[in-house]
């Protein structure tokens, strides 16, 4: 058996994980026999976990001098709704014939006995995820403002492509998503939590009776922010790919733009939660306003209830980190790093959802 640094149990072969508090994440000979029927690699496999994702797990997978990226949902029992690995894969092949830069998916496994849940295997792509740091090709102004442009930039290209045909036009139900968004999280925060913060159900109170007319429908990533793209190596900033597709659907792109400039850190901001990629506060990099100057001038869509879309992103945002909260309090989550700063950390996206319906 293995252990990683946050407690997260890998085992060699599937009778190691008997008498384990909980199952394992990875079972090493599971993944080389998958692996091997796919004709991916050869060999002992090496791994470590990657990516900042609090949700669903990813693994670099590497094998002799072949590299793999292995994404899985965590441990059950989950709704599978929430970590449907079959879909996020498909999401991405799709939109990939569309133009926009995803990583190629390479397997598919819906066999639950294999790992515990379904998995796919895509492409390690050689490229910067931007956090509290840049690389040293993008540290200089004009490499920081381009950051904002391009990020920007593939946000209008990913609301451009048409769904309204094809295999993309079933991927959700644009009509009724933000009434559907404010319900179903309203629900959610009632069986995640064990606590009462009257916040929640005011935020939700004001969603619904403000709540805008969608303009119109496109692909919503969910999770649109500068952590989850991959950059080039090198200058000009370029993204390289759009990761974590499992929040994705179809509704109101509006709903991307409200949640990449609600995350997006700027100088003097009040820090949340959401703010995965602080590097964005230092001097030289686009404002909020920026931002959403440069997706209008590309856009058909009036930005004029943006507001609302921010409250949205916050609330909702609030009420998946008490799930998991929730879930490390229950032990599910051990050695978590995340997981105890939520205790105050809700309380302050939904203080932060609260002024941003001051704007609205």
């Amino acid at each position: 058996m293995i252990t990683t640094p946050d407690g997260v149990e890998v085992v060699q072969r599937a009778a190691d994980a008997a008498g384990l508090p909980h199952p394992p994440l990875l079972v090493l000979d599971a993944v080389a026999d998958f692996l091997d029927r796919h004709r991916l690699g050869s060999g002992p496999l090496a791994w470590r976990r990657i990516g900042d994702g609090q949700s669903n797990v990813t693994y670099l997978v590497c094998r002799g001098d072949e590299q793999f990226v292995l994404r899985r949902g965590p441990r059950p029992p989950l709704p599978r709704s929430a970590h449907n690995m079959v879909r996020e894969a498909r999401i991405q092949e799709l939109v990939a014939r569309e133009g926009i830069p995803v990583p190629r998916i390479l397997a598919v496994c819906e066999d639950d006995a294999v790992l515990g849940v379904p998995f796919y295997v895509m492409e390690a792509l050689d490229g910067d995820v931007v956090t509290d740091t840049l690389p040293a090709a993008l540290d200089a102004a004009p490499e920081r403002a381009a950051i904002g442009e391009v990020v920007v930039d593939t946000l209008v290209q990913l609301h451009a492509v048409d769904v309204g045909t094809g295999e993309l036009s079933s991927f959700g139900r644009p009509d009724g998503y933000l009434d559907r968004q404010v319900a179903t999280f309203a629900g959610l925060w009632e069986v995640n939590s064990r606590r009462h913060l009257p916040l929640v159900n005011e935020v939700g109170q004001w969603l619904r009776r403000y709540r805008p007319d969608s303009q119109r429908a496109a692909i919503v990533h969910g999770d649109f922010r500068l952590g989850n793209l991959m950059l080039r190596r090198g200058a000009p900033a370029q993204v390289l790919a759009v990761l974590d597709w499992e929040m994705a659907t179809l509704g109101d792109p509006l709903a991307d733009l409200g949640y990449l400039t609600a995350t997006w850190s700027e100088p003097g901001a009040t820090s949340t939660p959401l703010h995965l990629s602080p590097v964005t506060g230092g001097p030289g990099f686009a404002s909020t306003v920026d931002l959403c100057e440069r997706y209008a001038a590309a856009s058909d869509l009036d930005l004029t209830p943006l507001p609302w879309y921010q409250t949205l992103a916050l609330w909702k945002a609030a009420i998946f980190c008490e799930a998991m909260y929730t879930r490390w309090l229950d032990g599910q989550r051990p050695g978590d790093q995340f997981a105890p700063a939520l205790e105050t950390g809700v309380p302050q996206l939904l203080e932060q959802a609260v002024r941003h319906t001051e704007n609205g």
